[in-house]
């Protein structure tokens, strides 16, 4: 049976570099954005509302249904890889915790943070870079083409990437159990990656690993046209270094300070300064 642990992090905040650095690792398998919860929790919603399920007796048919989960998350590893340790990477396992605590006890869940500010910052890039070759805010059609106001605006509105990330951390400190949950800041890892991967290591329950953070070969790969955000949005760099913020620049110091007053429990809570 493989051990399969989870990454659940903010947007732009180096979830696909830390796939592929975990993948120096001979004994994982990394995955790029999956969907996996995404079927086993459409799983769900067929079997809560299926009259066939709902006849029978919930005593036999719910552990039957967990049973069917976990054996389908198995399964699927299986079939990709025989390393024995996975890592999958979605931004759903966070908040759905619970669901998986269920079929899979226990779940090790690591989740990247990253400055707010350069997290909008990223995406704001990414839109000037992709302007002339197509709209990248093609779903907000309202915001796209307009002003940096209102795409920071729809960016941070819970039914998009950023905002719907930010809603599902608060809610993790909400029910009080986000210690459950491994938090990095993007920013610390990329100042000190060895005692960083010392945490995940301690985390996960493994024996350390040496990474090389000087060459990152990308193993991952995703077609971003199906995300509709823009070109090379999971391309990373081979060399692990620190990112200047320019997000000032980029933003406006309107926006940085409407987002740190906004979201002041999440500059609280991970120690970034205003």
């Amino acid at each position: 049976m493989k051990q399969i642990f989870f990454q659940s992090s903010m947007p732009r905040s180096g979830s696909t570099m830390f796939q592929n650095i975990m993948a120096q690792n001979p004994d994982f398998y990394v995955t790029p954005t999956s969907g996996v919860l995404d079927m086993l929790y459409s799983a769900r919603v067929t079997f809560n509302q299926l009259p066939e399920m709902k006849a029978q007796d919930s005593s036999v048919v719910e552990p039957a249904f967990l049973g069917f989960c976990g054996a389908a998350l198995q399964g699927y590893f299986n079939a990709i890889t025989d390393k024995p340790c996975v890592l999958d990477k979605s931004r759903g396992w966070g908040i759905y915790r619970e669901f998986t605590n269920a079929f899979y006890p226990n779940p090790k869940i690591i989740c990247f943070v990253r400055d707010l500010k350069d997290v909008v910052c990223s995406f704001e890039k990414i839109y000037r870079e992709n302007l002339p070759l197509h709209d990248m805010m093609r779903n907000e059609q309202e915001a796209g083409n307009t002003t940096i106001h209102k795409r920071v605006d729809e960016w941070m509105n819970p039914r998009n990437p950023v905002g719907r990330a930010c809603e599902r951390i608060f809610e993790r400190i909400r029910r009080g159990d986000d210690d459950k949950i491994l938090f990095i800041r993007y920013e610390d890892f990329c100042l000190y990656p060895e005692s960083n991967m010392v945490k995940v290591y301690d985390y996960l329950g493994l024996t350390h690993f040496d990474h090389d953070f000087d060459n990152i070969e990308q193993v991952t790969q995703e077609d971003d046209d199906a995300f509709g955000i823009g070109k090379n949005i999971h391309t990373i760099r081979p060399k692990l270094l620190p990112k200047q913020s320019d997000a000032n620049q980029i933003l406006g110091q309107d926006i940085c300070e409407w987002l740190y007053n906004t979201y002041t429990w999440y500059y609280q809570k991970f120690n970034y300064k205003k």
